[in-house]
């Protein structure tokens, strides 16, 4: 039991591995060091490396500099794990101080640092006999190029350790890793049974999906692949990914893997095949204006509303098919699932009249954005845009006690509270 505690301690301590690498410096240190002597000093020229003073002055930079990066890691990990206490869960501490990550950048400096300070002893200022390792100071610049690179890569990870998604993957990711190890055994899986249905190996957002790839599988097996989540979509491992139907499905093998390869799953959705996506991005920088009622920026959510409005303007008039793709002989072969107008629609207002109602900017900003739209798309898709609007009177007569602030956020201005709040337009628009 002695032994798990201090293992346990070893494996979520930040200082381990740092404390690892030191030990590596110090071992390199000592085969440079040997190598120099052991070829007197001459296997690198000193017309290639520089003489002692310069020798001096690059690993006496090099030793500062890496104490600076190191501090510069530790500084940016603590300020990481205070940002996602703020925004996440306190609880997560323990998992960002365990980011191997950031342990491997740390101890990279520190050996390097030992690298450098332990090849400075080697140096010897003389007129007459000069000494310069070459073998120790050659490792020490390489060591500084892959500092380099390795700095880059830290920074590039900890931008997207910070994003939601992979926040949330790195706690369940350890809850399955240790799920598996305490649970290792397994039920029978009815949906094996079934030669019909294709399950995800791995969990993920459904983010691409290689429509030629499938469509030439689909022809090989001469069947059709019903795709089961949309784009943008969950799906957990095992969890349904397809379906196949066709006459010869019992008596052709379907290659299942390359099936699975063209559907790629990501940590979170993207925009490359998303449309949907960016709305959704809109929206929650609408949810996010209004949070905090104390706090709330209905301003941010007029201008969120401009840019809804524009998508949607242009998506009014575009031909929302549905997403079927067909072999060369016309054969359907992929069927995905798609958004249609009404989705689009109330996922761009839904949830932003039920939490902004309450604000007039909000409600006359989005019922310009509605009555804009009712003027600019064809008819046949006018019936979400009145739903929006009935609802939203709803939502108006439900948020102020006083007709007078009723009839306020009833009207429509593009700007919120702007000019259309004047009295001339308040008496035109009685007119």
């Amino acid at each position: 039991m002695q032994l798990s505690k201090i293992l346990s301690n070893l494996r979520s301590g930040l200082w381990f591995i740092p404390l690892v690498y030191a030990v590596g410096g110090l071992i390199l240190n000592a085969i440079t060091t040997t190598l120099d002597s052991r070829t007197n000093f001459q296997l690198v020229p000193i017309d290639v490396i520089g003489g002692p003073d310069a020798a001096l002055g690059i690993l006496g930079a090099v030793a500062a500099s890496m104490i600076s990066l190191v501090a510069t890691v530790l500084s940016i990990t603590m300020v990481v794990v205070q940002l996602a206490m703020g925004q996440f869960s306190p609880r997560i501490v323990q998992t960002f101080l365990q980011d191997r990550p950031s342990q491997h950048a740390i101890g990279l400096f520190v050996a390097t640092f030992v690298q450098a300070m332990l090849t400075m002893r080697q140096v010897q200022v003389s007129e007459e006999s000069p000494v310069v390792p070459g073998i120790s100071i050659a490792v020490t610049f390489l060591l500084v190029i892959v500092n380099i690179v390795v700095l880059v890569v830290y920074i590039h990870h900890i931008g997207r350790q910070l994003r939601v998604s992979s926040l949330i993957e790195l706690v369940g990711g350890d809850t399955r890793s240790l799920m598996d190890k305490v649970y290792p055994g397994r039920l029978e899986d009815d949906q094996a049974l079934d030669p019909h249905l294709v399950t995800a190996r791995t969990s993920g957002v459904l983010s691409l999906i290689g429509r030629e790839e499938l469509v030439a599988v689909a022809t090989e097996a001469d069947c059709r692949i019903d795709i089961i989540p949309a784009i943008g979509q969950f799906v957990p491992a095992d969890g349904k990914l397809a379906r196949l139907t066709g006459s010869t499905i019992h008596d052709v093998d379907v290659d299942l893997d390359r099936l699975r390869g063209a559907l790629v799953l990501s940590l979170e959705r993207s925009q490359e095949e998303d449309v949907a996506y960016g709305l959704r991005m809109l929206v929650d920088m609408g949810l996010k204006a209004m949070a905090d009622s104390p706090n709330a920026d209905p301003t941010t959510v007029v201008q969120v509303l401009d840019r809804v409005q524009d998508v949607l303007r242009q998506l009014s008039r575009r031909e929302l098919r549905a997403d079927i793709t067909c072999d060369e002989n016309g054969q359907e072969r992929v069927v995905i699932p798609s958004m249609d107008w009404q989705a689009y629609v109330r996922l761009s207002f839904e949830e932003l009249r039920l939490f902004g109602a309450g604000s007039p900017q909000v409600a006359r900003r989005m019922r310009a954005a509605l009555e804009d739209l009712l003027d600019y798309a064809p008819r046949d898709r006018h019936g979400p845009l009145l739903e929006q609007l009935s609802q939203l009177d709803d939502s108006v007569a439900e948020a102020y006690p006083h007709e007078r602030d009723v009839t306020l956020a009833r009207r429509a201005d593009a700007q919120g509270l702007g000019v259309a709040a004047g009295a001339a337009s308040a008496d035109n628009a009685t007119e």
